[in-house]
């Protein structure tokens, strides 16, 4: 394929470019393009004017990134063809030279100065935080800064823009972690380990409606490593169910699993299937 271009949500800096650099060891013959919302990555991929997208979908606090999955689940015909999970980093950037006694102000994404409230409190007490769109907007402004700014962000956006790490891994909680997938517009062949994102939309909602559906996946002794609703976005108290489940489409219980839910639900939705994670939510 000609197109090589890989989308990811931008800035450049964010974590989402973290995990795409982890993904693809050798980025040479590609072209990252940076995109500002998570839609926009996704409907490059559908439209194909890209080849993958790389979007956050799930972190190991915060849970679910909703707008990944309502775009995935009710606007787009993309598939998850890949995903992989890092680790949730910050560190404090500054100028070269810049002390943090010296520091007055911190910017930052409200998300990561949350997630380093120990650190703040104890040693940057009496600093002004200031809100930025993105830990990558925040580090980059500290070009146009004057010394006593610091910012929140990842080792990669202080690189990018020449920076010094201040203080390293500044968050408090040091298991903190994000899965990432990477979308593209094909089921990839079974590797053995492997794992199959569904959505099942209900004909009606009924008592025993989920009971019916796990019944399926449990009498074929398929382990579900994961299950959410979601608002139908249709009337209140309408839910669509997401599924992740170990196993390929191509695995023959996989396959007679999905088959037998399509008597018993309004539609159930091929989220992709695809090679498992070397790292969990939950384990390095």
């Amino acid at each position: 394929m000609d197109n090589k271009k890989i989308a990811f949500l931008g800035p450049e800096g964010t974590f989402t470019e973290e995990a795409l650099i982890k993904y693809i060891k050798d980025l040479k013959e590609y072209e990252k393009m940076p995109i500002s919302t998570i839609q926009d990555v996704i409907k490059s991929v559908d439209r194909g004017e890209v080849w993958q997208g790389v979007v956050p979908i799930e972190n190991s606090i915060e849970g679910s990134v909703n707008i990944t999955q309502d775009i995935l689940t009710f606007e787009s015909d993309a598939k998850i063809i890949g995903e992989i999970t890092i680790p949730i980093k910050h560190h404090l950037i500054g100028k070269k030279g810049t002390k943090i006694k010296n520091v007055k102000k911190i910017l930052s994404h409200p998300h990561a100065t949350a997630q380093c409230r120990i650190f703040l409190a104890s040693k940057c007490s009496d600093c002004e935080i200031i809100a930025a769109n993105s830990t990558a907007e925040a580090v980059k402004k500290l070009l146009g800064s004057e010394s006593d700014t610091a910012a929140i962000g990842t080792k990669i956006a202080a690189g990018i823009y020449d920076l010094e790490i201040l203080s390293r891994d500044i968050e408090d909680n040091k298991e903190n972690k994000t899965r990432f997938v990477i979308i593209g517009n094909i089921i990839p062949p079974k590797t053995g380990n492997d794992k199959t994102s569904i959505v099942c939309f209900l004909k009606k909602d009924k008592p025993g409606s989920l009971f019916n559906i796990l019944k399926e996946f449990a009498k074929r002794n398929i382990n579900l490593t994961r299950l959410e609703s979601r608002p139908a976005k249709k009337d209140l108290g309408d839910y669509v169910f997401m599924i992740d489940m170990e196993g390929h489409i191509h695995d023959k219980t996989i396959y007679e699993a999905i088959e037998s839910l399509r008597n018993k639900v309004y539609l159930v939705k091929i989220l992709g299937s695809y090679p498992v994670s070397k790292g969990g939510l939950t384990s390095d």
